[in-house]
């Protein structure tokens, strides 16, 4: 195989990938998340394990890529005794580590509130990341300001 400096990478949308391209890619993520056996992951996703072996180095999700990324996000959040903490809590359990938080001074029962986060931890995806913020029984909103990798 060649040093990594020697190959070629491109960037192609996943609906033009192969069937055995996009399984590998589920199973690759069920091997993460799950922490299950290659065979019950290609077994539970209908790939060959040949087929596993034969893809498992040449696909990745683009955001495996970036080595190191940077995510702001702006909430809105109720002022609430806690919430700060609870939200915090939800962040670090998603493996983000906290670079800078801002947030504003209450007013009517609101604050806003900005997290600078190094996402490179993080095992779940933005959408995914976002709705687990969103659940949060005090967050009004929760949108992605920028992000990027530094």
């Amino acid at each position: 195989m060649k040093d990594i400096s020697e190959q070629r990478f491109y960037l192609v949308r996943e609906d033009v990938l192969t069937e055995a391209m996009q399984k590998t890619l589920e199973v690759k993520k069920l091997l993460q998340r799950d922490r299950m056996s290659i065979l019950d992951a290609v077994s539970q996703t209908g790939l060959s394990r040949s087929a596993f072996y034969k893809y498992r180095d040449a696909v990745f999700p683009f955001h495996s890529i970036v080595k190191e990324r940077i995510l702001t996000v702006f909430l809105q959040l109720e002022d609430r005794a806690g919430t700060l903490a609870t939200l915090l809590q939800s962040v670090a359990e998603a493996r983000c580590n906290i670079l800078t938080i801002h947030q504003t001074i209450p007013i009517q029962g609101r604050a806003n509130v900005t997290l600078s986060l190094d996402v490179t931890a993080m095992e779940i995806d933005l959408e995914t990341f976002l709705q687990q913020l969103k659940k949060l029984d005090f967050v009004e909103s929760a949108d992605v300001v920028s992000s990027g990798s530094y």
